[in-house]
């Protein structure tokens, strides 16, 4: 009862952390068709961002305005670079964000060094929120995850319950409707970016200091934030939740089940077969842990190729 408990906690809450880094991303591609490969290195800037300003005006407000300053910088991007290859191709925009990604990640090495920084949990909010089976839990790991769903919320009823949904959505499927009726397009999708950037930045602030930061911080969730947007199903808002706490609650429990094929098969007598074979018999599924998502993704394209929300071609 306790591993449930506590890896059915820990999954939803590390789900609801990657919904933070993969929501800008996915609102992204869902209003732009733009696959930015260097969506982490936002969340990486944010993080670092925050650690800077939180020693000379506190933590609340480096939350705040590092976003902010993240967002102009995603504005910069588009306007200055995306803008320029879009009418090329989305080869061409990987390849820029691609590169991006690097030089960002260069850039915080030459000011912050390649080693992590003493980014923390300030003493105001580093307490427990309950006890659990003897542990205490934190309560800043319970604000990420409400943090998340507010997230979640706002840009849902943003997009589809107010005037700057619909021109957003107008924007994307009929621009040049959007045009004769007014509306800026370049820069609809100027802001779109933007507010991609900042909510990236933004989950990088909060997270940054519960979790490590580091210059490689962007790596290491890069990978996985694109895998969670593939698997619900891509511009899928919805899918993006969905697909994030499914991922988060199968690593959540799978590090912790210390079981291999071979003891499966003990039931059915097949156990010793399968222990002298070797291989990936014997391999336990908490050291498969980090592989399943990867499995997971590639059999929804099997199955259901647009994600488990996105719109059919």
């Amino acid at each position: 009862m306790e591993f449930f408990t506590v890896s059915l906690i820990n999954g939803t809450i590390y789900g609801l952390l990657l919904f933070m880094v993969s929501a800008g991303l996915t609102l992204i591609f869902g209003m732009m068709g733009v696959l930015n490969f260097a969506h982490t290195s936002f969340y990486m800037v944010g993080a670092y961002l925050a650690y800077t300003l939180q020693k000379f005006i506190g933590f609340w407000p480096a939350v705040i305005i590092a976003p902010l300053i993240v967002g102009l910088l995603g504005v910069v991007v588009e306007r200055w670079f995306l803008r320029r290859v879009h009418r090329y191709g989305h080869a061409h925009e990987l390849l820029l964000t691609f590169g991006l990604s690097f030089i960002i990640a260069e850039i915080i090495k030459l000011f912050f060094g390649n080693y992590p920084v003493n980014y923390q949990v300030p003493a105001s909010l580093s307490f427990a929120a309950f006890r659990l089976f003897g542990t205490d839990y934190p309560f800043y790991r319970l604000m990420m995850g409400l943090v998340s769903l507010l997230m979640f919320g706002l840009i849902y009823l943003l997009l589809s319950r107010t005037r700057i949904g619909i021109v957003v959505r107008s924007a994307i499927y009929r621009p040049a409707m959007a045009e004769t009726l007014g509306h800026n397009v370049p820069l609809v999708f100027m802001g779109v970016f933007g507010v991609g950037a900042a909510l990236a930045g933004l989950a990088g602030a909060i997270a940054g200091a519960f979790y490590t930061t580091n210059p490689n911080m962007a790596l290491e969730l890069g990978v996985l934030v694109f895998v969670v947007v593939v698997i619900g199903g891509l511009g899928s808002l919805e899918g993006a939740m969905l697909s994030s706490i499914l991922i988060g609650l199968i690593s959540s429990f799978a590090v912790g089940v210390d079981v291999s094929l071979a003891d499966a098969l003990d039931y059915v007598g097949a156990g010793q077969w399968a222990r002298d074979l070797g291989g990936l018999m014997t391999l336990k599924v908490s050291s498969l842990a980090a592989t399943i998502p990867f499995a997971l993704m590639l059999l929804v394209l099997l199955v259901r190729p647009s994600g488990l929300m996105g719109e059919k071609e």
